[in-house]
């Protein structure tokens, strides 16, 4: 697997926990491990609206007013 080096800033206070508890041989795959978690909640959240968005009828009666104005709209070049 390719990996990239990266910078971050991050308060003192939480640099200092993270250098005190997690050994310097397991930093790298602890922050990704983070990160893998995070990014995997996040996307949970974007689905969950997504769903959210898709049983609202409002939206849905919006959507189907831009679906009828996109059909009503000709070639510009004809």
């Amino acid at each position: 697997m390719a990996v990239r080096k990266m910078t971050f800033s991050v308060p003192e206070l939480l640099a200092a926990q993270f250098l005190s508890r997690v050994p310097s041989r397991e930093r790298s795959r602890f922050v990704t491990e983070a990160l893998v978690a995070r990014l995997r909640e996040r996307e949970q959240d974007l689905i969950r609206a997504c769903d959210l968005a898709n049983q609202d009828q409002d939206a849905a009666e919006i959507e189907r007013e831009f679906e009828e104005m996109r059909d009503e709209i000709g070639e510009p070049w004809r």
